[in-house]
């Protein structure tokens, strides 16, 4: 399957549309199931880790905040690499393309080395600076979560930046070979170790921190097959092509900041969060896991999305980056209603199953309803589309108007709704859906003016 798309790409002609159906299929299908194991494996280790306890809960979600945001980082700069080597194969040129992937993995493997001494080096601060004020049995399940699964930062650096590359490639299937796996691992390994040796808060860790490894243990191994179009070479003898790495981090640093800028909005409205108490944090943790089912299609959408509008601008042909970026959407607007529906639906049953105090119950259901409907109107104009100009070189536009959105809504009004107004915690995700809304009016704006057909990433 690795040279199926960029075979088909070479063999078209004037007219012809770049991906078939067939291979939009064969490309988003994998994604969402990807993205349907990584989060399940999220919920499920929330659901086994609140049988320790809702301090414990907090804890978790506190450093896995964390390294959501590490991975949304690694995920930039993945992105980076593969809209410059998509556009490569799109132009047909396979050695630089080839060459772009192989600058991609070393890069972020040693950017994320250095991210994994920073973390430990500065974990105090980490805990009681980023985190305020949280109790003492918060502080001590956090601390012992955060030095166990820190130690998989590089793993998961390189493992984002491979899955990226053969996506690339066309082959969606292999990373979401991996996930399953390894999910799989997890899953029983934690139920083993907090149910059968009654580990608690390490139950969870050790288990995250054996499968983040072999994920990217697994995807390095398979990288080196030379039959790939897309492969690592063989070499310890490797040096940085600068010329090559300054055009993925034109793509990758813009991103990398407008994604360091959304979570750190977003640890600053979780510290506004903590001050609400222990139930609240419970339910906005809980609540942020759940509605990521809501948003899986988007998620994986906008990966799929990457890989073909690259392929398009590579080849010249903006006219197809335009016809799959509005079938895409209509395709994710119905995604996300069934998504949407299917959540709401076994909401009361998965409430359930975690045992929340009725104060956190509540605050989760109307943050998942709430969520579920302004998703389904509003989101896909607000993520979609910048993926579209991402993919075509244009990333500092995006990057500027979502942080200005951060600031002047998701933070700004967050304080407004929450203390001025009296909202409690839910007047965090109320801003958060106004921050929605002004990126969408703007990058349809943006969209149609056609300023983002200027640009190119090679």
């Amino acid at each position: 399957m690795e040279k199926t798309v960029a075979l088909r790409v070479k063999k078209q002609v004037v007219g012809e549309r770049l991906f078939s159906n067939r291979d939009l299929v064969r490309l988003f299908i994998p994604l969402v199931i990807e993205q349907f194991l990584e989060y399940t494996v999220g919920l499920t280790a929330s659901i086994l880790v609140a049988h320790v306890g809702e301090a414990a809960v907090s804890g978790v979600s506190l450093v896995e905040f964390v390294m959501a945001l590490l991975i949304s980082i690694f995920a930039a700069l993945a992105t980076g690499g593969a809209v410059v080597a998509g556009q490569y194969l799109g132009n047909k040129q396979t050695k630089a393309a080839n060459q772009a992937a192989n600058q991609l993995v070393w890069f972020v493997g040693a950017v994320s080395v250095i991210i994994m001494g920073l973390i430990y080096g500065c974990r105090p601060w980490i805990l009681h600076g980023l985190f305020g004020q949280i109790t003492p049995e918060v502080y001590d399940h956090a601390n012992t979560y955060l030095l166990i699964v820190a130690a998989s930062i590089p793993f998961l650096g390189v493992y984002n930046a491979m899955s990226a590359v053969f996506r690339t490639m066309g082959n969606s299937k292999l990373p979401m070979k991996i996930m399953l796996v390894m999910n799989l691992i997890n899953v029983a390994a934690t139920a083993v170790l907090i149910f059968g040796f009654n580990l608690g808060i390490e139950g969870v860790a050790l288990p995250t921190l054996l499968s983040r490894m072999g994920s990217g243990v697994i995807i390095i191994a398979l990288a080196f097959n030379p039959n790939n179009i897309l492969h690592l070479n063989k070499t310890l003898r490797f040096s940085f092509d600068y010329k090559m790495v300054k055009r993925i981090l034109k793509i990758g640093l813009p991103s990398g900041f407008e994604n360091g800028m959304f979570y750190f909005g977003r640890l600053i409205i979780l510290s506004l969060v903590s001050t609400f108490g222990t139930a609240a944090i419970a339910a906005n943790s809980v609540g942020g896991t759940l509605v990521m089912f809501e948003v899986l299609p988007g998620m994986a959408m906008g990966l799929g999305l990457t890989v073909i509008i690259s392929h398009s601008i590579g080849a010249g042909d903006y006219a197809q980056a335009k016809y799959y970026t509005k079938k895409m959407l209509m395709v994710l607007y119905v995604a996300q209603l069934i998504s949407t529906a299917i959540v709401l639906a076994l909401l009361p049953q998965i409430l359930r199953v975690y045992a929340l105090s009725p104060e956190a119950t509540l605050w989760t259901t109307q943050i998942v309803w709430g969520h579920g409907l302004m998703m389904i109107l509003i989101w896909p104009l607000a993520y979609s589309l910048p993926v579209t100009f991402r993919a075509a070189g244009d990333a500092k536009f995006p990057m500027a108007i979502s942080i200005a959105a951060m600031i002047f809504c998701r933070i700004v009004l967050a304080y407004v709704f929450s203390i001025t107004f009296n909202m409690g915690m839910i007047g965090t995700w109320v801003a958060m859906f106004a921050d929605w809304i002004v990126k969408a009016i703007i990058f349809v704006w943006r969209y149609f003016s056609g300023r983002w057909t200027e640009y190119r990433a090679i």
